[in-house]
Parts: C-alpha cells; sequence; structure tokens
C-alpha cells in the first residue's frame, strides 16, 4: 500500500536555482522495493532520484540508493552531494561534526562540509589507463570527430564505468554535436582546458544515452574521476574549478581540492521544492 513519505527536489552544483543538475531525494526510503524506486526514478525522468534509507554500516551516517530512467547506479556525485543536503535538512545528525560517511554500493564514501558547501572525497578509480583502439575509434565517430583530435582517451571509471576524451580546447567541448547512435554503450565524458587566467580551468560534458540521459548537466562522479586522472598527469592544479552544463543553458561549478592523500568534489547545493509523495 503506498504512503506519503518525505520528498525533496534540489539544484546541484549551483547557488542560483535552475543552473546546476536537479535531483529527487525520497527521504524515506525505507520499505519500497528496488522495482518501485526504478519506476519512479522512471517518473521523475531527471539524471537521477535517490532513495535515502537506514545504514547496515555501522560507520556509515545514512544509506543511498541511486537510479537513472534507465537503471541503478552504485555511485554518482551530484546525488552524493543533494542527497547529503537533503539528509542534513530533514534532521540528520552526522556521527562526526562537519562530516559524513554515505554507505552505497561502491561501499563508503566520505563527506565534509566546507562553509555552506558540501564536497565527496573521490572515490579511487576502478579502472584506469589508454582504451582500446576500437574504443577510440567509437568514441571519435560518437563526438564526430577525427581521431587526431582526440588528445587522451581514458579510463576514469570509479564506479559507473566513466571513459574520457580530452580535447584541444574547451571551445572545442562546447562545438560538439555527438552521434548517440553511434555512442550506444558508452559512458563518456569529454574535458578540454579554458585559457590561463580563465575563470574556469575546464569545460566538461557528459553523455549517458543507455541509461536514457544522453547529456547529464552537471556530473560529479566524472568530474571525480576526472581530477583524478588529470591531477595525477599533471595537466590539472591541485585547486580549480570546472564548468558544466552550458550546452543545455545551465552553468554548474564543480569545485576540486587536493589535499593530502584525498581530492574533493565540492558544490553548491539550492534546494527547491520540499514536500511529500504517495509511494
Amino acid at each position: 500500500m503506498s504512503q506519503l513519505r518525505r520528498f525533496a527536489q534540489v539544484d546541484v552544483f549551483t547557488a542560483e536555482p535552475l543552473r546546476g543538475n536537479a535531483l529527487a531525494v525520497v527521504i524515506d526510503g525505507e520499505g519500497l522495493d528496488e522495482a518501485q524506486m526504478a519506476a519512479f526514478a522512471r517518473w521523475t525522468n531527471l539524471s537521477e532520484t535517490t532513495f535515502l534509507l537506514p545504514p547496515t554500516d555501522p560507520a556509515a551516517d545514512y544509506r543511498l540508493r541511486i537510479f537513472t530512467p534507465g537503471g541503478e547506479l552504485p555511485f554518482a556525485g551530484h546525488p552524493t552531494l543533494g542527497s547529503a543536503h537533503a539528509w542534513l535538512a530533514s534532521g540528520g545528525d552526522p556521527r562526526k561534526p562537519g562530516e559524513l560517511v554515505q554507505q552505497c554500493a561502491i561501499g563508503l564514501v566520505r563527506l565534509k562540509r566546507e562553509g555552506a558547501r558540501l564536497a565527496f572525497a573521490a572515490p579511487p578509480l576502478r579502472r584506469s589507463g589508454p582504451v582500446d583502439t576500437a574504443l577510440r575509434a567509437q568514441v571519435a565517430r560518437s563526438l564526430r570527430l577525427a581521431e587526431a583530435e582526440l588528445l587522451d582517451v581514458v579510463w576514469v571509471d570509479n564506479g559507473p564505468g566513466w571513459m574520457a576524451a580530452r580535447l584541444k580546447d574547451a571551445a572545442a567541448v562546447l562545438a560538439l554535436r555527438p552521434d548517440f547512435l553511434a555512442m550506444q554503450g558508452l559512458k563518456l565524458g569529454v574535458v578540454g582546458a579554458y585559457p590561463a587566467g580563465a575563470a574556469e580551468a575546464f569545460e566538461v560534458r557528459a553523455f549517458v544515452p543507455g541509461l536514457g540521459v544522453p547529456e547529464d548537466p552537471v556530473t560529479g562522479s566524472l568530474n571525480a574521476g576526472l581530477a583524478l586522472w588529470l591531477q595525477g598527469a599533471g595537466l590539472a592544479p591541485e585547486r580549480y574549478i570546472a564548468a558544466q552544463g552550458a550546452a543545455l543553458g545551465r552553468a554548474g561549478k564543480v569545485h576540486v581540492a587536493r589535499e593530502g592523500e584525498h581530492t574533493w568534489i565540492g558544490g553548491d547545493v539550492t534546494p527547491l521544492i520540499h514536500g511529500q509523495v504517495r509511494l
């Protein structure tokens, strides 16, 4: 039998409403089965819909399940930040002041508060290094580019299966008009640098047509994987801001900071809707 459950919708990676990536959060997710969660995610038709649950790991503050319209994800970045914000706003009390521990399918994810902004520790890459020749050729076809225009095509997989293509500059990234039929089976991020001295260091775009998200407005998991790769390769500074979403009329800002052994992926969260949903 359906019941009323607390619900929130927030805009992630922006301090300005309607400029980031929307997230639906069912705060009282306990008691819903996987089919019900998947059906609600298809209905919201957002990049991701999440469900907050009691943790099963004693080290965690809460447990999170993350669904796209096409299926469940083991981890995702903007749902991590947006769900943490919703959990705190709904009365969640972290075990350690200023820190949160999220349990999800990839394990435990640490978060911290930086003033009003939340940030998560980038999970380690499960797969890295260059992709094979056939995949590189598919990436070129998908982006309607010559292979020579791809400076790098590498795995940056921290759970969802991301690979990344680096182009000559941010303008080349913004000019892309992908072929989504050729992209089937890929979870592809594209990155290009802005000129030195610009407000943002990189422009990022993310394409996941197989999960019902042809282009994602702003993508935390991809930016986390990109940060570990770019910083590790000496292609990015220890602190920078990545822009994402301009191609969709958004203006997402992803704040990246490497501190010691962790790279933190931060962003503003703007609440838009709070109420109840019948599920």
